[in-house]
């Protein structure tokens, strides 16, 4: 089964409407990334998605770092900071969709948001 994973930094205190946003952007991202065959499949397995939530920059980078270990599509969302955050702040990636299994190998640690 394939499924996208988005994870959300929950150090930055965003609001809950821009963390829907910032998740938004990276599911997009990401699934703009993958193959075309990937994104149909997909799209015909139902869409399946994950929201989980790190601490810091850090595990962000560090999560995006293993995911492109991989060759799985990513996408890192880096906010304009017209809002709530600093310009240029990482707030969010996307990761995927790709096999469960090899997303799994690189998130199955991190926390459900």
């Amino acid at each position: 089964m394939l499924k996208q994973v988005i994870v959300i930094r929950k150090d930055l205190g965003m609001s809950v409407g821009k963390r829907c946003v910032q998740v938004a952007h990276a599911s997009l991202g990401a699934y703009k990334k993958c193959r075309n065959t990937m994104a149909r499949d997909w799209e015909a397995d139902g869409e399946k998605k994950v929201v989980l939530e790190v601490n810091s920059k850090t595990e962000l980078l560090d999560l995006k770092g293993k995911a492109e270990k991989y060759r799985i599509p990513v996408y890192l969302v880096q906010d304009a900071g017209l809002t709530e955050v600093k310009p240029g702040t990482y707030t969010a990636l996307g990761i995927g969709p790709e096999d469960e299994r090899l997303i799994d190998k690189v998130t199955g640690s991190v926390k459900l948001l």
